[in-house]
């Protein structure tokens, strides 16, 4: 009975967590949305901003007994950090080198790529029946975006290595979490100023640092007072991400990327109106299917896993 309860507790806290992280991801696309129509701001240079504020709202929870700070070798938070500057920057390329629909066919590589990471180098199976998940998942991708997909060879450099680095972000995202001892708050507290200063550097190559459309530019407050509550929504995003991922796997969080995905292409027809192909509808169907199966599937283990356990004298 104390078991049951405690996997209760366990999937309710799991079920809010993904809940903050939809919500606030759905927030901020439309927040980042307004901020580049109506004022111009960079996207990298907006990227910074998030994670400063992600580290003062952090600061800010410490302060407050939210949860202690636990001293971490820079060193080894290092490749984290690099890793996520490299995540910024080939992403911003690949989606700037190509088009929208090669774009989002190159981003729904990453869930295997990560199962391949995994499975080589922290030695992790995964059964036939979760690998067979992505067959309906990577369908649904090519389904929605095939009417927009071309390719050249630049633009496939770039999104090929966005989707090597990304895969490896998300997976030291969980691996760092379980090696160092630390929680989602104690790894963000240390990997958001080092991101931020390495960010910093390599802003300049992709975006101009005074005058119009810099971050040092003469902004207007509404400007400001914007991005700066795209900031502190941006802080529930990353917080959320590194809590999902390191209390499930960085596959879980792909298929929930893919749900929301498919939520956003869903609200976006019966909200705004937006057109939605016969094909489109085909292909979050698809999408969908599989993630149900993908859920069921990984249900089904753990009760298997809970059972073994229960088992043993």
């Amino acid at each position: 009975m104390t078991r049951q309860l405690l996997g209760f507790s366990a999937n309710r806290h799991i079920v809010t967590g993904l809940l903050v992280n939809l919500l606030s991801s759905i927030c901020i696309v439309f927040i980042n949305k307004w901020i580049y129509v109506h004022y111009g701001f960079p996207n990298m240079t907006l990227t910074l901003v998030h994670f400063v504020v992600t580290w003062l709202g952090l600061y800010i929870c410490q302060k407050m007994d939210i949860f202690s700070p636990k001293r971490v070798p820079v060193r080894r938070i290092m490749w984290l950090a690099l890793s996520f500057c490299g995540f910024v920057a080939f992403t911003n390329l690949s989606l700037q080198n190509n088009s929208i629909g090669t774009y989002q066919l190159a981003k729904a590589m990453t869930t295997p790529v990560i199962i391949l990471i995994q499975t080589t180098y922290y030695k992790k199976t995964f059964s036939t029946k979760i690998k067979l998940t992505l067959v309906p998942i990577t369908l649904g991708v090519i389904l929605n975006s095939y009417y927009d997909v071309r390719f050249n060879v630049l633009g496939m450099v770039f999104a090929t290595l966005g989707v090597l680095v990304t895969s490896l972000y998300q997976v030291w995202v969980g691996a760092k979490q379980h090696e160092l001892q630390v929680n989602s708050m104690q790894l963000l507290y240390y990997q958001a100023p080092l991101s931020s200063a390495f960010l910093l550097g390599i802003i300049p190559l992709f975006e101009p640092l005074t005058g119009d459309g810099g971050i040092f530019g003469p902004w207007s407050l509404p400007a400001l007072v914007t991005v700066l509550f795209s900031g502190v929504v941006a802080f529930l995003v990353n917080l959320s991400i590194y809590w999902i991922i390191g209390n499930t796997s960085a596959v879980t969080y792909n298929m929930f990327g893919h749900f929301k995905f498919c939520i956003t292409l869903i609200g976006g027809y019966l909200l705004f109106h937006d057109p939605l192909s016969l094909n489109q509808a085909l292909g979050i169907l698809c999408t969908l299917a599989g993630i149900l199966s993908y859920t069921h599937f990984k249900l089904v283990e753990q009760e298997e896993g809970k059972s073994r356990l229960a088992q043993r004298p």
